[in-house]
């Protein structure tokens, strides 16, 4: 028996009874933040457990988000990525197979003789399936590679999952600036209607000798102020609805301007309550940097393979016949072998790049629990503003009811002529910015719930990838 049959079943055994996985043991990295989320004093911190659609009470908004994640192009690059992400860990995956090809050959080979010319012919056909160079992974270096592949590809699923939270609350955000500019647009056309009032009035007053030309002006400056306000507002507006087209990739129902208001509110006022901070660690960018770090984590096993031999077997078996007729009627051909390769000498690049794999793991490790911190501080940050925002738009609400009384009274008192126009003005200012506070607060609120959507892990958006 040759030395290479006897070495088959040897090597054939150790295959058999597994390889030796090199690379170090993962363990989850103990979360830098507080155990428990930040809560106020009547319930426990805000954990969205609902998908998207039911935190959307619009039915414009909606289907906004809806054609959105059909036709965004960021959303279309990330499917594309996990569609190159499968292919590469397809490719890996495919290294711990044998490889078997098949071949075959007739060939007819001829002489003269050279005492009468006449042609001595031969024919002779063969067939072969044969094992490529299939590595037994004794030490763990394919196994390894593939491990990393896989967690490769299972953080970009998580990039889509994350694209998909972004795109939503991009959505959302750009329609609640729709709904805020439309509403200071109405208020600014308003003011332009009353302002226009007040100065057809104290130009009654002028006619009569009750007002002075200072009156006149202050009132035609507040009309053109207004005006000027209108102009601003309908620019922002457009702008709003170019940015709403944008972010969605593809054209607007033609009356969608109209749908967006900000009360009743497009979306819910508060989200359900729930649990402790650990829940951070399912949002999609936190378990896409925990891929990052196992997949960081398998190629220092792949690298401290390369410390040892590299076993490859080969094989093949086959027929061959002095004729294609007879050809599986012939004699059978087998041959098998193992071959063992062992860098004796490499100027230290095996050890270069365990060094390489190794900072890698640590710079991942790195990169996860700074994603965990960033989640915990954007949720804190959500949190503390749910907590008072309802507190800032009942005193806004309380404050617009005071200024519009103190309007109507001096507006009143000058129309008698106790007061100059300059306290109508100023009563005018002071309503004005009180509902523009009040805008900004409503609008703030739906932003607030939409950062905290966003900053949990965006409920129910696609399913993550085990």
């Amino acid at each position: 028996m040759t030395p290479s049959l006897r070495l088959a079943p040897l090597m054939l055994s150790v295959a058999l009874a597994g390889c030796v996985n090199l690379a170090p043991a993962y363990e989850r990295a103990e979360a830098p933040v507080p155990e428990t989320l930040p809560v106020s004093d009547t319930g426990t911190a805000a954990v969205p457990v609902i998908g998207w659609q039911a935190l959307v009470q619009s039915e414009a908004l909606e289907g906004l988000i809806a054609l959105a994640l059909e036709n965004n192009r960021d959303l279309r690059a990330a499917t594309a990525r996990i569609a190159i992400a499968e292919a590469q860990y397809g490719i890996t995956r495919a290294a711990r197979l044998p490889g078997v090809s098949a071949a075959g050959s007739v060939t007819e080979t001829g002489s003269f003789d050279g005492d009468n010319g006449s042609p001595l012919l031969a024919d002779s056909a063969r067939a072969q399936l044969g094992v490529t160079a299939y590595e037994l992974d004794l030490f763990g270096r394919v196994a390894s590679l593939n491990e990393a592949a896989l967690q490769t590809y299972l953080s970009t699923v998580e990039g889509e999952r994350s694209v998909k939270i972004s795109l939503i609350s991009s959505v959302a955000q750009a329609w609640l600036s729709l709904a805020a500019d439309r509403e200071r647009l109405r208020l600014a056309k308003e003011t332009v209607e009353s302002q226009g009032a007040s100065l057809s009035l104290t130009r009654e007053l002028f006619d009569s000798g009750v007002v002075t030309e200072i009156d006149v002006r202050r009132a035609s400056a507040s009309v053109e102020t207004a005006k000027a306000q209108v102009a601003q507002f309908t620019g922002l507006v457009r702008q709003d609805l170019n940015a709403l087209r944008f972010v969605v990739g593809a054209d607007l129902p033609a009356d969608i301007a109209e749908a967006a208001v900000l009360s009743p509110s497009p979306l819910m006022d508060h989200l359900p309550v729930g649990a402790p901070s650990h829940v951070l660690l399912s949002r999609p960018d936190v378990l896409a940097a925990e891929r990052q770090l196992q997949a960081a984590n398998a190629n220092i096993g792949a690298a401290r393979a390369a410390y040892f031999p590299v076993i490859s077997l080969t094989g093949s078996a086959g027929y061959s016949s002095t004729g294609l007729d007879d050809l599986f009627d012939g004699g059978g051909t087998w041959s098998v072998g193992p071959q063992v390769s062992l860098p004796i000498f490499d100027g230290g690049s095996r050890k270069a790049n365990l060094g390489v794999s190794k900072a890698n793991r640590d710079l991942a490790l790195a990169q996860y629990e700074q994603s965990i911190q960033t989640a915990f501080r954007e949720t804190a940050d959500a949190l503390a503003v749910a907590q008072t925002v309802d507190d800032r738009i009942g005193a806004l609400r309380r404050l617009v009811e005071d200024t519009s009384v103190t309007l109507n009274l001096s507006q009143e008192r000058f129309r008698v002529g106790i007061d100059d126009y300059f306290s109508v003005l100023d009563a005018q200012r002071n309503d004005y910015q009180s509902r523009q506070n009040l805008i900004d607060a409503e609008r703030d609120r739906a932003l607030n719930v939409v950062a905290l959507f966003r900053a949990l892990g965006g409920g129910q958006v696609g399913g993550t990838a085990e």
